[in-house]
């Protein structure tokens, strides 16, 4: 049973009776549909944030947005890696049914597949996407401007999104050249342009309702920031200089510091975005998630452990256990949403398509085979919410050779069902049980105690795991060549 504080207070401060239904034909003075907008960091774990408790890094943009909105302890990414969350996110089908489960960065979506954009599109929303794809390539059926989105600005391979001064980025399906950051020129910061063209979108379609998603790649490697932001943090941490990385990645003399200021750059960037909605008057109708694609990740830039990026969960991204799975979640609406709320509602990724849609007042849109469950009484504290029977997620290994590995031997799997998580590692591993109810830390393996619950597990990952389309992507020399920036040729 999901759980709020206040609600008593806020009823009586919003005027809306406690046994009231909120008709989404009130959701605004006006009766607009309401903007949405869902901000997505990319390896932003659950404890890097001030208001999930993070010590070290300011984020008092993001911390106001919990405090005048809602604070999800329980919401789960669509998979522990970057484009298979992606994907579920955008179909509301989860990680054994969607399209993508390579994470090279260019396996595509489908041509049938159907996204969140393109049914907001039908329901009269105009659609931008600002930051990182990583659905398709150049070329491919699952680019954005064939998936729903009116205009796409960033990167669409996973592998040129992890560079922040890159030579081009993509506008819709043309490049966009940078010669500043040629030859690592590193003047133009690609999170700064992208956020800017995302203004733009706002401020061109104030008038209209809109979907804006924003997947920024904050603070995913390569690890940069502006100077003014890491001044807040030179010679605070206990630093350890690496020796060596990879390619030609930025290598931070401070990457404590480094991390700490891209993950402050990010809030400001929140904090602007809030600025303009409120000058452009669209507060009030306006709802606006935060959350991140999976969990923190570990490795000797990121200092997971240091900054206690996923606090006491077990794991870390590539794991699905909780710190590779729990994300922060924060939803804000003035005057909609409860402020200073915290809620233990379960959901994920593929929860989003239907309650966008059914905030969007397209209820009945929504494709019969999506996985996802609208938590719309959640968020909007009224009404009976839907509980999800389970919850399913699947990561694997694919060859990124352009060859599709048609069953990986590398498949792990979870499902949560209630309190039980299951936790199967690969194909040949025992299923592991716990009762999160009672061990959050994921310490106590308890499968010998309880047969019949994995008995359970195990035939719904048997069911839910269908096979996936090819995920082809390009080799790791291609991708290497196209996106990794080199010097200039002498």
């Amino acid at each position: 049973m999901a759980r709020q504080i206040n609600r008593r207070s806020f009823m009586k401060q919003t005027g809306v009776l406690a046994a009231a239904s909120l008709s989404l034909t009130h959701c605004s003075s006006t009766n607009k549909k309401p903007n949405i907008i869902f901000i997505m960091a990319d390896d932003l774990g659950y404890g890097h944030l001030g208001c999930y408790g993070q010590k070290y890094i300011k984020t008092p943009n993001i911390d106001a947005m919990a405090k005048e909105g809602l604070k999800f302890s329980q919401a789960y990414s669509g998979c522990t890696v970057c484009a298979p969350s992606r994907s579920a996110l955008m179909t509301g089908t989860h990680t054994g049914h969607t399209s993508v489960r390579g994470n090279g960065g260019g396996a595509s979506l489908q041509a049938n597949d159907v996204t969140v954009a393109q049914l907001l599109q039908k329901a009269g929303y105009k659609t931008g996407l600002f930051g990182k794809w990583g659905l398709a390539d150049e070329g491919k059926a699952g680019i954005p401007n064939k998936m729903g989105f009116d205009q796409f600005f960033g990167y669409l391979h996973q592998l040129h999104a992890q560079f922040y001064y890159p030579e081009f980025l993509w506008d819709n399906e043309k490049k966009h050249n940078l010669p500043e950051n040629a030859n690592f020129g590193r003047k133009t910061y690609s999170p700064d342009l992208i956020m800017e063209k995302a203004f733009d979108f706002v401020r061109q379609n104030k008038d209209n309702p809109f979907f804006l998603y924003l997947p920024t790649t904050i603070p995913h490697h390569e690890f940069i920031a502006p100077e003014e932001d890491l001044k807040e943090y030179r010679g605070k941490f206990p630093e350890v200089k690496v020796a060596h990385w990879r390619d030609n990645y930025a290598l931070p003399e401070e990457p404590k510091a480094t991390f700490a200021a891209m993950v402050s750059h990010l809030d400001k960037q929140v904090g602007k975005l809030f600025a303009l909605i409120q000058e452009l008057g669209l507060d009030d109708n306006t709802i606006i998630f935060f959350t991140s694609d999976n969990g923190g990740a570990q490795g000797p830039l990121e200092n997971a452990e240091f900054f206690e990026a996923n606090k006491s969960f077990r794991g870390y991204k590539r794991d699905l256990y909780e710190g590779g799975i729990r994300i922060p979640m924060i939803v804000r609406w003035p005057g909609k949403v409860q402020p200073s709320a915290d809620t233990d509602q379960v959901t994920y990724f593929p929860d989003m398509l239907p309650t966008f849609l059914e905030l969007a007042g397209a209820k009945s849109m929504v494709p019969a085979e999506t996985d996802g469950l609208s938590i719309v009484p959640t968020i909007l504290n009224t009404g009976e919410q839907k509980q999800h029977d389970f919850l399913y997620w699947e990561d694997a290994e694919y060859q990124r050779t352009g060859t599709y590995l048609e069953e990986p031997g590398t498949l792990m799997q979870a499902v949560r069902m209630g309190n039980w998580k299951g936790v199967k590692n690969n194909p040949g591993a025992k299923i592991e049980l716990y009762d999160l109810g009672k061990d959050i830390e994921e310490k106590n393996n308890i499968a010998a105690q309880h047969p019949d619950v994995v008995k359970k597990i195990a035939k719904i990952m048997e069911t839910e795991h269908r096979q996936a389309p090819p995920q082809v992507d390009l080799t790791v020399a291609e991708a290497k060549d196209l996106y990794i920036p080199k010097p200039a040729k002498k």
